[in-house]
């Protein structure tokens, strides 16, 4: 092209068309290599890895197959063997942990008696409350029997007296009256009885006449009817006849026992009629039970009864004495009573009391003694005599009378137990659990 077609409009037009073709190109082919290069690289680099990822798990896998096969192969009858001896040592692991270790000479020395399982006869028995109270037939309540004013008191309360004892002494009028009467009566009956000797002389020597000397027998005998009348006053008021004192007014205690009440003091003007002393024999009380009406079938005179306290460890054994023909209106229970017999003065009236009665009687084929039954894992539990010690055997339990239980389960006839004492063996087994979980 010449520079004239090159300056015509026409020839600058075709020069920018070029150019711009030449730059579309050029933009196109770079936008080819990048797309080249960019997106094939996705695929690639993907279906790269999870193939190596394919590869290298199947490879793990077949690996581990492999090795878990030849192991099988190798060792599965000693993995077999293995889990045997595994179980065994476990057992043997369990029972010496409940074996207690214990020599002849430790159990000799911690005191557990060692007894046989056998057959007893069980009691069942039902409980009724009680209350000790005196011995109404041996508490008497002193009274002076005539009026009179307080000399003396010699008798403290809660004090001990004898048969005769004086307790207090009062001097009463009235007495002194009755020993003056007994006094007069014996001054005639002195004279009657001369005078009778008199006229029975003189009618033996036919001095006198036989009617004198039985007029003086008569008066005679009446002087001693007169004696004895006034000596019979003087021992129903419970006064000695001959005293010194005329009035002297001496108490005394009817029989041996304690003062329990004391209402009299030095000075005191007293009523023939006051309850100034209360003397009970403690020797013997009675346990006073209130028995309500589906039990009165128990209670029979002549029974048997075992009285516990409630507020110390004291037990004792009567028999029923008497029982109530009455329920009452408001308490709908009858009164029945048991004597005790009381030389230790243990049994104190006021104090409640638990009254057993027996209410049933059965052969048991299997029992225990009752301590020998101990809880361990809140079950209650034996332990059996092996050697070298106890092995603890949980066992069920049946009737029991608090000397023996019933063993319906767990225990055979003839069974070594741990009788008296078992709380050693059980106390020594949780030591040797405290020492082994440590």
């Amino acid at each position: 092209m010449n520079t004239e077609e090159r300056n015509t409009p026409a020839g600058r037009i075709g020069k920018k068309q070029w150019m711009a073709i030449v730059a579309v190109l050029v933009l196109g082919i770079a936008a080819g290599a990048l797309i080249l290069r960019t997106a094939p690289a996705k695929p690639e680099a993907g279906g790269h890895s999870e193939a190596s990822e394919h590869a290298e798990g199947g490879h793990h896998e077949e690996e581990g197959k492999a090795e878990e096969k030849d192991h099988d192969h190798e060792h599965g009858h000693g993995h077999a063997s293995g889990n045997a001896g595994k179980e065994q040592a476990k057992g043997e692991h369990k029972e010496g942990e409940e074996k207690i270790a214990f020599t002849d000479e430790q159990v000799k020395a911690a005191g557990v008696a060692v007894e046989s399982a056998g057959p007893a006869r069980i009691k069942s028995s039902v409980q009724l409350p009680g209350e000790i109270k005196f011995n109404e037939d041996r508490t008497a309540h002193v009274v002076p029997r005539v009026a009179g004013v307080v000399e003396s008191v010699s008798a403290n309360l809660g004090q001990e007296v004898k048969r005769g004892q004086v307790l207090a002494v009062l001097s009463s009028p009235m007495l002194s009256e009755q020993r003056s009467e007994l006094q007069t009566a014996q001054r005639r009956l002195e004279l009657a009885r001369t005078t009778y000797q008199r006229e029975k002389k003189l009618w033996e020597e036919k001095i006198s006449a036989q009617q004198d000397y039985l007029q003086a027998e008569q008066a005679m005998q009446e002087a001693q009817i007169a004696v004895a009348n006034a000596n019979q006053k003087l021992l129903a008021l419970g006064a000695t006849p001959a005293s010194s004192a005329l009035g002297r007014y001496e108490l005394r205690a009817p029989f041996d026992g304690m003062v329990v009440e004391k209402h009299i003091s030095l000075g005191e003007a007293v009523k023939e009629d006051a309850s100034v002393f209360t003397i009970s024999d403690l020797s013997t009380v009675w346990a006073e039970i209130s028995v309500a009406a589906n039990h009165l079938n128990l209670v029979r005179i002549g029974e048997p009864a075992t009285i516990r306290s409630s507020a110390f460890e004291q037990s004792a054994s009567g028999t029923v004495s008497y029982v109530g023909s009455l329920i009452g209106a408001q308490t709908r229970t009858a009164t029945a009573r048991v004597t005790l017999t009381n030389p230790q003065r243990v049994w104190r009236p006021g104090l409640f009391v638990n009254v057993e009665l027996v209410s049933s009687e059965a052969d048991a084929p299997v029992t225990v003694a009752a301590d020998a039954v101990q809880t361990v894992e809140e079950k209650p539990t034996v332990f059996l005599k092996v050697p070298g010690g106890f092995m603890p055997q949980h066992v069920q339990t049946g009737r029991s009378d608090g000397q023996r239980i019933e063993i319906v389960g767990g225990l055979k006839p003839g069974a070594a137990y741990a009788a008296s004492g078992s709380f050693v063996v059980k106390s020594q087994q949780g030591k040797s659990s405290a020492t082994h979980t440590h």
